[in-house]
């Protein structure tokens, strides 16, 4: 077939929901479109503990920022998943969905129907949560029925100690507040997207069965791996009639008919890419690089948004974490064979283990900086335009040695260390992604503008002091602490807050959470990019479904968010067409 009724560009996160939602009306036929392969055959995309070996591999889009100049002028680089499942299989399963305010601001900004009430409705519908012996759940807060099954893992000793030390320090224990939604400061225990050893991905919603890694039969749902998007095909009077194909390595370029819609499910970074591609965005960028514009929409690849963690390694003695398993001559390959043949072991599950929220409403009110920002702000908001209800920080752990890549000084056998990740949330600084020319396989021009609001570095800087004399003062590991690691670090040893400032702009990394190139907002704001049915302005019978249609970042983690908005997205195209048959009007008679 070369034409179908609905064209889903990318086999992610999102894109799966999308098309397999489609595809349950039996009368109409949806193409999915992946760049990369089916990941039936990589392991490291289901075996949770291998997923950071993913990365710098083909496998990898393999995207690198421009140098941030606030930053320590550092590149970063930004892996994304290329192939089924895209980065929900090369994540750390963390399904954190933020404060219920993030949501409310959503629709507070113009965009009807993306509440907290509706999304947690989402949320629900694409999960499936089983619970276990002793945890507190919020049963309203979870699904039953959905594709992704999601469970709470049990912990090393570090992460039990570290749960120790967060109460000690005021943070109450409240086991299901990173679903639920309601509560900004405290400590938790954080649901992740596996089940039964196996990492759960977008792949999910077309395969054959949970454990079966083989695609599912479908009459009406085709899937095409090894193919990347190159543009979407607009008529004469902007109307979508198609997508333009480049096929594996060969470069052959293929035309694909549409009859309804299009939808980009390509990521915070790839739709972006695409719809500048097609001549959809600010239109002199687009004539600086030679592509004619057809539709002027300045937001496209703008207001781009991320998280920043920054990464605290503490030497503790042996017997703590789980460095012994993963560390060491031969070590990776035991615990590697002991998950092929039970499902079980280390690697069953990620490497992340105590999590909490936090306001410090105190602490950063001492500065003028804050002082001088707080007297602009919104009625009810702080200077990061957060409510009270809305975390300013996330600390998680690491239960062993582990980060990405550029951190590798691994403990040598016989000596153990766990990490502090401290994560600023309602980050200020701003970026955008531009194209380099009309190649599809050139590499955007990405530059995130990390830390480019001083108060992005007061609040993290803020956040380290105060994780790290929770972890030294807290009871719970105190007596545990040998110092940094690596040892020449000596952050254990500051005092001073410029000291920890100065660590953040050498040491802050992207948390992989891209978002708002593609915003979603209404006709009086400029820089929106879709309406709130995720529709393309300017363009008929285009859509955006994945992250980049954030109007601000949540106050969590993406995953469970991108499942969402492909399920409300599938639902808003199949109410928009319910009462309308195939008309001759949108049949692709011609490309151009």
């Amino acid at each position: 077939m070369d034409s179908y009724d609905y064209i889903v560009c990318g086999a992610g996160t999102a894109g799966p929901v999308v098309a397999a939602r489609l595809s349950e009306d039996p009368s109409v036929t949806v193409l999915l479109i992946e760049a990369g392969p089916d990941n039936i055959a990589l392991e490291n995309t289901h075996m949770v503990g291998g997923w950071s070996q993913n990365f710098d591999t083909e496998n990898d889009w393999n995207f690198v920022s421009e140098p941030n100049a606030a930053a320590a002028n550092r590149e970063i680089k930004l892996s994304r998943g290329k192939f089924l499942g895209g980065s929900s299989a090369v994540n750390g399963t963390l399904m954190v969905r933020g404060a219920k305010q993030d949501y409310d601001d959503w629709e507070s900004m113009g965009n009807t129907g993306w509440g907290a009430e509706q999304m947690w409705y989402y949320f629900n519908k694409s999960e499936t949560f089983h619970s276990q012996e002793g945890f507190k759940e919020d049963v309203s807060s979870h699904g039953k029925t959905g594709p992704i099954h999601t469970t709470v893992h049990p912990y090393a000793p570090i992460s039990n100690r570290v749960y120790e030390s967060f109460i000690d320090k005021g943070f109450p224990m409240d086991d299901d507040m990173f679903v639920s939604g309601t509560r900004a400061h405290g400590c938790g225990h954080c649901t992740r997207s596996v089940w039964k050893g196996m990492r759960m991905t977008g792949g999910e919603y077309i395969r054959s069965s949970i454990g079966d890694l083989r695609l599912a039969r479908s009459n009406n749902l085709h899937v095409a791996f090894g193919c990347q998007v190159t543009r979407v095909i607009l008529d004469s009077k902007n109307q979508v009639k198609g997508v333009e194909v480049i096929k594996g390595l060969s470069n052959e370029t293929v035309t694909v008919k549409c009859r309804r819609e299009v939808i980009l499910s390509m990521g915070s970074y790839g739709s972006p890419q695409t719809l500048l591609l097609s001549g959809i965005g600010p239109k002199e960028e687009l004539r600086e690089v030679g592509v004619q514009p057809r539709v002027d929409l300045p937001g496209v690849g703008k207001n781009l948004e991320d998280h920043l963690t920054v990464f605290l390694f503490y030497e503790v003695p042996q017997g703590f974490t789980t460095d012994h398993l993963l560390h060491g001559e031969g070590v990776w390959e035991k615990s590697r064979e002991e998950w092929r043949t039970t499902r079980g072991g280390t690697l069953c599950r990620s490497h992340f283990g105590s999590f909490a929220f936090t306001r410090m409403d105190d602490r950063l009110s001492k500065h003028e900086s804050w002082q001088k920002a707080k007297a602009k702000a919104k009625p009810g908001r702080d200077p990061l335009g957060l409510t009270s209800t809305q975390a300013q920080v996330e600390y998680f752990t690491t239960e062993r040695y582990a980060a990405p890549k550029h951190y590798n000084n691994p403990p040598p056998t016989g000596r153990s260390a766990f990490g502090l990740i401290i994560m600023g949330l309602g980050s200020l600084s701003r970026g955008y992604l531009k194209i380099r020319s009309r190649n599809p396989r050139d590499k955007p021009n990405i530059q995130h503008n990390y830390l480019s609001n001083p108060l992005d570095v007061l609040v993290l800087a803020e956040a380290c002091k105060l994780g790290s004399q929770t972890i030294l003062e807290g009871k719970g590991t105190k007596d545990l602490i040998l110092g940094s690691w690596p040892t020449e670090d000596k952050h254990h040893q500051f005092t001073e807050l410029s000291q920890w400032e100065d660590y953040v702009r050498k040491n802050a990394t992207t948390c992989f959470h891209p978002s708002s190139t593609c915003k979603m907002g209404p006709t009086s704001d400029p820089g929106a990019v879709v309406d709130a049915r995720l529709r393309v302005r300017g363009v008929q019978g285009l859509r955006v479904a994945d992250c980049s249609i954030m109007p601000k970042l949540n106050n969590g983690h993406p995953q469970a968010v991108a499942y969402a908005i492909g399920e409300k997205c599938a639902d808003m195209i199949k109410d928009d067409w319910k009462d309308l048959r195939k008309k001759d009007t949108f049949i692709a008679t011609s490309l151009l």
